[in-house]
């Protein structure tokens, strides 16, 4: 379908929705229904009214550029239009493009240490909290759900909720494989080691949004430990999740209570199960196109952190920056981010563009 076709049928669903709001006898829930979709295409109509009258306006003034008497005026008017109607079709093109249901959610941030050993705990560790202060700078709260680390204060496994506005939107880029060329602090020799983590970043979801059968799910408690004997309970308050028509798995145990463990597991599941769905969505869609990015794939290695060269580079959008503490401490992550972003909209925009 042309984009010409794309916005009469807008406007045309706008004019309809419009008319079916007016009808007497509708109900409350078809009311509400329809209103919002109504709301939603209102800014868009509006917006393809303002463009089309624009082009309008343009052809009546190139069809007047012939009349002698009128040459001037028409100059004038098609000076000034010309210029306007890209960046106003490229706005209505973006308003078109769909929406991500899932950007306006809060989400579930999990790292773990891939590659490395000791070192790669220790970087998983680095990350940790290099979101915790992007959190901290973009207003958001940053609450651990649960944090495994080794003897030397690495990070073997970490998960965290962070909430607040738009905060899937912006963290999804950073779902995949991050990778650390340094020295470790455990080498002698001063060679440079290569080590990885793995981030994933999964919306929050309610109970509302996925439904879980009790019938599929198996759960087994066991007793808590911590490294050193740290955090270890008398009683079966850690729990074991298994959610079997996927084989997923969640364990938890950062609680004392058996009932809030059973809570945080069961969040963490509802955001794998939807998470699966958006996953097996896109990779039907990306099929059909050229490039991606941030597809949330976890062994997609999207970036490298050099600590020698004090650089840090994103291979999706093959951006180098010269400032890797400013990165680490997140003032400067989200140029990165932005970044992805900008990407992403043009690709979908030239998707768009050729349908």
């Amino acid at each position: 379908m042309s984009l010409t076709e794309t916005l009469a049928r807008v406007l045309a669903r706008h004019d309809e929705l419009r008319d079916a709001l007016s009808a007497p006898g509708l109900g409350s829930e078809q009311f509400a229904k329809l209103s919002k979709e109504y709301a939603d295409l209102t800014p868009i109509a509006e917006a393809i009214t303002t463009l089309t009258k624009a082009q309008k306006e343009l052809a009546e003034a190139e069809s007047m550029l012939g009349d002698p008497e009128m040459q001037v005026t028409a100059k004038h008017e098609i000076e000034s239009l010309r210029p306007l109607i890209p960046t106003m079709e490229k706005q209505v093109q973006r308003m078109l493009l769909p929406k991500d249901i899932a950007d306006e959610r809060n989400a579930i941030l999990e790292i773990r240490a891939g590659t490395g050993g000791d070192e790669a705990a220790l970087f998983g560790m680095l990350l940790f909290e290099m979101y915790r202060k992007y959190a901290v700078l973009r207003g958001w709260r940053f609450e651990i759900m649960e944090l495994s680390q080794n003897d030397l204060g690495g990070l073997k496994e970490g998960t965290a909720t962070v909430s607040g506005k738009g905060v899937f939107a912006r963290l999804k880029y950073e779902s995949g494989v991050h990778r650390v060329q340094r020295v470790p602090q455990t080498e002698a020799s001063g060679r440079v080691h290569t080590s990885t983590a793995t981030v994933a970043v999964l919306p929050e979801m309610e109970e509302v949004d996925v439904k879980i059968d009790d019938k599929d799910i198996k759960i087994d408690v066991y007793r808590s430990s911590g490294a050193g004997g740290q955090h270890v309970n008398k009683t079966e308050s850690a729990v074991r999740m298994t959610h079997l028509p996927t084989g997923i798995v969640v364990a938890m145990q950062d609680e004392r209570s058996q009932i809030r463990n059973r809570a945080k597991a069961m969040k963490i599941l509802r955001a794998r199960l939807y998470e699966r769905e958006r996953e097996a969505i896109h990779s039907a869609h990306s099929a059909e196109r050229k490039s991606q990015v941030g597809t949330g794939d976890r062994s997609e290695r999207i970036r490298t952190y050099n600590f020698p060269q004090g650089r840090v580079s994103d291979h999706r959008v093959e951006m180098t920056l010269y400032k890797i503490d400013d990165v680490i401490n997140a003032t400067a992550l989200d140029e990165f981010i932005d970044a992805l972003m900008t990407k992403d909209e043009a690709e979908r925009l030239a998707e768009l563009s050729i349908r």
